[in-house]
């Protein structure tokens, strides 16, 4: 039976760590399908079809960088999870401190995952799992 295809939505602005991902699929020879935004506003616009996404594929997952140019992560956050089309969306949290984890215990925003950056193979290969 073969494996599902698994649609993922990257929005990371450091070109090494979207390479890391990109590498780390194509390495584990993952059935998934990434998509890659570098910024908040463009994820927001992806998620939403909007403008050059109108016909966007929803993601499956979303790995979602909090350090983002234009709108940040949290900010992308909440708007996934106000939007009743979007918050059943599970969301991956990239983050470069453990201060970044506890701002999210903080504000109560459900996050189904945290990766603690620099990636690596295994901690991404575990999260897309």
């Amino acid at each position: 039976m073969p494996v599902p295809l698994v649609t993922l939505l990257l929005v990371e602005d450091d070109p090494a760590d979207v390479r890391l991902a990109q590498e780390t699929l194509r390495d584990y020879k993952m059935q998934n399908s990434l998509h890659v935004v570098h910024d908040g506003e463009a994820a927001l616009e992806y998620l939403r079809r909007e403008g050059s996404y109108a016909d966007a594929v929803r993601p499956d997952m979303v790995l979602l960088d909090l350090n983002l140019p234009k709108v940040d992560g949290l900010e992308v956050l909440e708007e996934i999870y106000a939007d009743p089309q979007l918050r059943d969306l599970p969301v991956v949290i990239l983050t470069s401190t453990k201060m970044d984890q506890e701002i999210l215990k903080r504000y109560r925003i459900p996050v189904e995952c945290f990766i603690l950056k620099p990636l690596t193979f295994e901690r991404y290969l575990d999260a897309v799992r």
